[in-house]
């Protein structure tokens, strides 16, 4: 019981700063994300000096990290990426790496974390896009060089 409530005390500490923080320097943060991230970030690298971290505290903020990456990245698909394919595939490589994490697995946390990128890379781009410039944006292209 006391993990989860340290974790609690935690989110709620950080997110707090982090409100405060963004709206001084009018960042934009999510405080609850960085408040859940920082929290799970902390108890990582104390569960690895050797304190008493709560493993199964730790394995659901990553979860939940792993969840709100997806949806966060969700919004910026191309038009015409399945946002249903996206998530079926990035949210079990994303509890498979939250695992190697929480168990200490850093080979297969490096795996997944490459498998994370590649998914990413290969959603982001738009699907039969080209690299060549169309003939339209060449010719708006040039328009807009002649103007003024």
């Amino acid at each position: 019981m006391t993990g989860i409530l340290t974790s609690i005390a935690s989110i709620i500490a950080i997110a707090g700063a982090v409100w405060a923080a963004r709206r001084l320097l009018r960042l934009p943060l999510c405080p609850i994300c960085l408040g859940v991230g920082g929290t799970w970030l902390w108890m990582a690298i104390a569960r690895e000096v050797g304190f008493a971290v709560d493993a199964s505290v730790l394995a659901i903020l990553l979860g939940a990290s792993v969840t709100g990456i997806s949806y966060q990245l969700e919004k910026r698909l191309p038009q015409g990426r399945s946002a249903l394919l996206w998530k079926t595939l990035f949210i079990p490589t994303g509890i498979v790496a939250a695992f190697a994490l929480a168990a200490s697995y850093w080979a297969l946390l490096g795996v997944m974390a490459v498998a994370l990128l590649l998914l990413t890379a290969a959603f982001r781009v738009a699907p039969g896009a080209s690299t060549a410039e169309s003939e339209q944006v060449r010719e708006l292209r040039k328009k807009m060089q002649n103007c003024c």
